[in-house]
C-alpha cells in the first residue's frame, strides 16, 4: 500500500506522536496535528506540520480535525501511573479514542493505525511471553493507565468487526529522543543517569527504540492486516541490566542493591501523600510497584513476520535518550520531571 494524501496524527506532542510525526514528514507526507492550545511544540520545530488546536474530549474538535484527511495514526494517550483522581486516566482514554474512532468512521478515513500499548497484553492470569492473542479484560491488568487502554481497545475492536478500516498496534515500553515529558521510562533513565537510584526491584521490561515504533506504525498502515493487532517491541530485558546499561553510557556507578518489591510500597505511599499535596507527579507509584510484579516480556514475531521490522537493538535506544536528555538539562536536575523544560504536561 503506498501512503499519499493527509495524515492526521494524534498526540503528536508526546513521545511516540512526535516520532511516528518525524517518520512522516522524513517521507515526504502531508501532515496534519491536532494538539491542544498549551501543547508544547519545541521538539517538532523543523517539521512541515499543520496544526489543527482542539481537544479530543470534544467530539466538534475530533470532528474538525479528520475532515480532509485520507490517513489516521491516532497515538494520544493520557499515560500516567498516578492522577489524583485516577478515574480522570480512564475518561480520557476511553472518550478521546471513542471520538476520534467515530469521527474518522463518518468522515470516511481509508484507513487507520490505533496505539495501544502492551499493557493490554499482559496482566494478572498471563504465564509465559506476551503475544497478539493474550488480550486481557480490564480487571485483569493493574491501574487506571492499563484498565484505560483495556477499554478503549475493545471500542476500536468492535469498531473493527462493524467495519472500520483500523490496524491496532501494541508498542511495548519505548525509550529514546525527545522524551519531553517525560515518560515514567523516561524518569528512570533521568533518575539512574543522575545517579539518584539507589537500587532495584526484581523486574523486567521489553525495551525499543522509539523510532522503531514510530516505523512499526508506518508498516502497519501499509502492510497491516485490517482488524488485527501487532506487538512493536524490542528485546526483553530485566530492569537490573537496564540500569547498568544506562550507567554505562551516563558514567556513573550502576545500582547493585536489589529490594524486594514489597519493601519500596512504604516509600510509594508516602510519595503518593506528598503528590496529593503538591500536586506533582511522584516517581514511586503504589500501581508501578504492583505491575513490577509482572514481567512485561512480550514476542514480537508477528510484526516481524507480517509487517517486515525488526527492531535495533535497546542499547542504542538508551545511548539516544542518555545523549538527548542530558543536552536538554534532564540529567543531573534535582526535580527530574519539574525542570522548566518540561513544565508544560503533554500527552504522549
Amino acid at each position: 500500500m503506498d501512503i499519499s494524501g493527509k495524515i492526521l496524527v494524534t498526540g503528536v506532542s508526546g513521545f511516540v506522536g512526535s516520532a511516528i510525526a518525524r517518520a512522516l514528514c522524513k517521507r515526504g507526507h502531508q501532515v496534519r496535528a491536532l494538539v491542544r492550545p498549551s501543547s508544547r511544540r519545541s521538539h517538532l520545530e523543523g517539521l512541515r506540520i499543520e496544526y489543527a488546536v482542539g481537544d479530543l474530549r470534544e467530539m466538534p474538535s475530533a470532528e474538525r480535525a479528520v475532515q480532509g484527511v485520507r490517513y489516521l495514526f491516532h497515538a494520544a494517550a493520557d499515560y500516567r501511573l498516578w492522577a489524583r483522581d485516577p478515574r480522570q486516566i480512564v475518561e480520557n482514554n476511553v472518550q478521546t479514542t471513542r471520538n476520534v474512532m467515530a469521527a474518522a468512521r463518518r468522515a470516511g478515513v481509508e484507513r487507520i493505525v490505533y496505539t495501544s500499548s502492551i499493557a493490554t497484553l499482559i496482566g494478572k492470569k498471563l504465564e509465559g511471553l506476551a503475544d497478539e492473542t493474550t488480550a486481557q479484560g480490564p480487571d485483569d491488568v493493574v491501574g487506571a493507565y492499563k484498565r484505560s487502554k483495556v477499554m478503549a481497545e475493545r471500542i476500536v475492536e468492535q469498531m473493527a468487526a462493524e467495519g472500520l478500516p483500523v490496524v491496532i498496534v501494541n508498542p511495548t515500553t519505548p525509550i529514546g529522543p525527545c522524551d519531553v515529558r517525560p515518560t515514567p521510562t523516561g524518569r528512570i533513565i533521568v533518575e539512574a543517569a543522575s545517579g539518584r537510584m539507589p537500587g532495584y526491584v526484581d523486574t523486567g521490561l521489553n525495551l525499543v527504540h522509539v523510532d522503531d515504533v514510530a516505523e512499526g506504525h508506518v508498516a502497519a498502515m501499509e502492510r497491516g492486516r485490517t482488524g488485527e493487532r501487532y506487538i512493536l517491541g524490542g528485546q526483553n530485558v530485566f530492569l537490573s541490566e537496564f540500569l547498568r546499561v544506562i550507567a554505562r553510557c551516563a558514567g556513573v556507578p550502576a545500582p547493585r542493591l536489589r529490594i524486594p518489591r514489597l519493601a519500596v510500597f512504604p516509600v510509594a505511599y508516602a510519595a503518593e501523600a506528598a503528590a496529593r499535596l503538591t500536586g506533582r507527579e511522584p516517581f514511586a507509584t503504589v500501581d508501578g510497584l504492583r505491575m513490577a510484579k509482572y514481567k512485561m516480556f512480550a514476542t514480537t514475531a508477528k510484526a516481524e513476520r507480517e509487517l517486515g521490522i525488526v527492531a535495533r537493538h535497546y542499547s542504542e535506544a538508551v545511548e539516544d535518550a542518555v545523549r538527548w536528555f542530558g543536552e536538554h538539562g534532564y540529567i543531573g536536575a534535582r526535580h527530574a520531571a519539574l525542570a522548566p523544560s518540561r513544565a508544560v504536561k503533554v500527552q504522549p
